[in-house]
């Protein structure tokens, strides 16, 4: 199943988690040191719901949250 929303096209993005280590320089240490930045995706929060389409057919299919709460959707 490919990751991407049928009404906003939303899809998974690349990003990073940072690690840092060490001691904050307010509880007396150095500092916090960056370590490494480890590569991670951000998906999308997909659900299968059956919309109504305008020519009235229902159809099941993969919505962002976003889009349904959105509205910009009915639900069929």
């Amino acid at each position: 199943m490919s990751r991407i929303c049928a009404i906003t096209g939303k899809r998974p993005r690349v990003g990073g988690r940072i690690i840092r280590k060490g001691v904050s320089k307010k509880a007396g240490g150095i500092g916090l040191q960056l370590v490494k930045v480890n590569k991670r995706r951000f998906k999308p929060n997909l659900q299968r719901i059956r919309v109504k389409l305008p020519s009235g057919q229902v159809k099941r299919m993969w919505v962002a949250v976003k889009a349904i709460k959105a509205g910009k959707i009915v639900k069929g």
